[in-house]
C-alpha cells in the first residue's frame, strides 16, 4: 500500500506535535508517524514538567532563544486552551561559599538571555520564602512554572487534527529512498509495510533521531553521535515542605537533583545524571535502582537538611537524547535543513532535551520558517 502527502513529521513527542501543528495551521498537508501506541510516550512523558524561564543557556544559543520565547508562548497557549499549569516560581540556591560565584554567573547569563524578573535573595530571604531550605544566597525566578504536559500534547494534537493533519501510530520508519523530488518512506505497522511519499520530512524522532537520520540521509557525515543520559526521580512520602520549586546549582549533564512539585502539590526529587553505555533506544531500561537513593539523600540534604531517613521511594526515569559526551560542554539544540533545490527537503532535530518542553512552540515556529525559506 502506498500514499503521498506534502509533509511527514517523524515522532509525535511534544516537539514533533508542535512542529506538525504549526505546519498544518499554515495550510500544509501533514502526517505524523509515531512508532508507539500514543503520542509523547518517551522523553516527553518522562520529565519534570517544568516551564523553564531560560536561566542557564549560553547567550545566543538556540536553547536560550527558544526557552525565553517558548515560555511566553506556552503560558499564553495554556491560558487560551485551559491547560492546567501554575506559575509557582523557582528558587535557585547556593548552599556553600564556593558556589556563590557560580550563582552570580548563572544570574548574569539569565539576564543576558532576556530573563529580567529575577529577584536576588540573601539567606534570610530564602528562609522567608522557604523556611525549610538551607542556603547562603539565591535568587527567585517568578517566571518558572509547572504544566500538565499530557494535556499540552493533547491540545497540540487537537489543533493539528482540526487543521487537517493526521497522526499514524504503531508506525515505525524502517526504510527511506529517493523517488524523484520526493522521499519514499516505508513504515512497519501491525497490518504490514506501508509506503508514504513526501516532499518534506521533519525528523523529530528524539531518542531515535540518529537512526532515522541515517535512513533519510545515509551519506551525511555530520550526523552527531548520540549520548544517552538517564535521569532518575524519587518521590517523597510526606507532605511537601516547599511551595516553590527548589534547585541547586547545575552539574555536569543536568540541573542537579532538584525539588519539583506537581499540580496537586506533591513533591518529587530529580533527575540525577546516569550516563548510559547503551544508545539503542529500543532496549533501554527505565527502571529506577533503589540504591541510587543514597546519593539522592546527600544531594537533597545540601539544601533541605531535615529530609528524614526512609522518606524517598523510586518513582520513574527519563532518558535525554544528548549530543555531547560526558564531561564535554553541553551541546546546543541542533536543527538543520538539508536537501538541494528540486529534491526532498529534510529537517533534522538532534539533542532536543531540556528545555525542549518549554521551547516546543518556539521550535515549531522556527522549523516552519526554515521550510518557508527553503
Amino acid at each position: 500500500m502506498s500514499d503521498s502527502t506534502e509533509v511527514v513529521v517523524i515522532g509525535a513527542g511534544v516537539v514533533g506535535l508542535a512542529i506538525a501543528r504549526e505546519l498544518a495551521l499554515g495550510g500544509r498537508e501533514v502526517i505524523v508517524l509515531e512508532k508507539n501506541a500514543g503520542v509523547g510516550e518517551e522523553t516527553s512523558a518522562r520529565n519534570s514538567e517544568v516551564i523553564h524561564a531560560g536561566l542557564y543557556y549560553p547567550r545566543g544559543s538556540l536553547k536560550a532563544r527558544f526557552c525565553v520565547e517558548g515560555r511566553t508562548r506556552l503560558y499564553e497557549y495554556c491560558e487560551a486552551k485551559q491547560i492546567p499549569y501554575r506559575r509557582c516560581g523557582k528558587l535557585l540556591v547556593a548552599t556553600h561559599a564556593a558556589q556563590l560565584q557560580k550563582l552570580d554567573s548563572v544570574r548574569a547569563a539569565a539576564v543576558a538571555n532576556g530573563v529580567t524578573d529575577l529577584e536576588p535573595l540573601a539567606a534570610a530571604d530564602v528562609r522567608r520564602l522557604e523556611p525549610h531550605v538551607h542556603a547562603l544566597a539565591g535568587f527567585l525566578s517568578p517566571s518558572t512554572g509547572i504544566i500538565d504536559s499530557h494535556a499540552f500534547m493533547l491540545a497540540l494534537r487537537g489543533d493539528l487534527e482540526a487543521a487537517g493533519g493526521a497522526i499514524a501510530t504503531h508506525c515505525r520508519v524502517s526504510e527511506a529512498e529517493r523517488d524523484g523530488s520526493e522521499l519514499k518512506i516505508t513504515c512497519h505497522t501491525a497490518d504490514g509495510p506501508f509506503a508514504l511519499r513526501a516532499g518534506t520530512i521533519v525528523n523529530a524522532a528524539g531518542l531515535h533521531a540518529t537512526r532515522v537520520a541515517r535512513l533519510l540521509t545515509p551519506h551525511d557525515e555530520t550526523i552527531p553521535q548520540p549520548h544517552f543520559a538517564k535521569g532518575n526521580y524519587f518521590t517523597y512520602s510526606g507532605r511537601s515542605p516547599f511551595t516553590h520549586l527548589v534547585y541547586p546549582l547545575p552539574e555536569d549533564g543536568g540541573l542537579g537533583v532538584h525539588a519539583t512539585l506537581d499540580l496537586s502539590g506533591r513533591v518529587r526529587f530529580g533527575p540525577d545524571v546516569e550516563w548510559l553505555r547503551n544508545t539503542d533506544p529500543g532496549s533501554l531500561d527505565y527502571g529506577v535502582d533503589p540504591a541510587r537513593a543514597e546519593a539522592f539523600y546527600g544531594a537533597i540534604r545540601s539544601y533541605w537538611p531535615a529530609l528524614p531517613d526512609g522518606g524517598l521511594a523510586p518513582a520513574y526515569s527519563g532518558i535525554r537524547p544528548k549530543i555531547s559526551a560526558p564531561g564535554a560542554p553541553a551541546a546546543d539544540f541542533s536543527i538543520r535543513r538539508v536537501g538541494e533545490r528540486g529534491r526532498a527537503r529534510i529537517v533534522h532535530l538532534f539533542g532536543i532535551e531540556s528545555p525542549g518542553l518549554t521551547s516546543a512552540l518556539a521550535i515549531g515556529a522556527y522549523v516552519a520558517e526554515l521550510l518557508r525559506a527553503a
